[in-house]
């Protein structure tokens, strides 16, 4: 499975931004995607997922501000960032949890700077 996310860059506090992260290859495979992120000298961890049955996960400091979505069809996850804070600057990487084993794969990171 291959991962390909876009979106990412400066945004003002108090702004929004969406992410967005297409799959392919081996897509039929995929239990559920997600998305983590890592902040300079931090663990990366988990924000949100969401699994094929369209229920979703969200870490408690996201809660209420970002929402996770996707469009099977399009293989494609979606995290909508409303209220953005310094505290979400971070690399996100998308991910997909695949098979009956769960392997994680994660695309390329792309960096979120919440910033005035």
């Amino acid at each position: 499975v291959q991962l390909q996310a876009s979106g990412g860059g400066l945004v003002q506090p108090g702004g929004s931004m969406r992410l967005s992260c297409t799959a392919s290859g081996r897509t039929v495979a995929i239990n559920a995607m997600g998305w983590y992120r890592q902040a300079p000298g931090k663990q990366r961890e988990l924000v949100a997922s969401i699994i094929v049955s369209g229920t979703a996960t969200y870490a408690h400091s996201v809660k209420g501000r970002f929402t996770i979505s996707a469009d099977n069809a399009k293989n494609t996850v979606y995290l909508q960032m409303n209220s953005l804070t310094p505290e979400d600057t971070a690399v996100y990487f998308c991910n997909a949890d695949v098979g009956r084993a769960s392997q994680m794969y994660f695309g390329q990171g792309t960096q979120v700077t919440v910033s005035s």
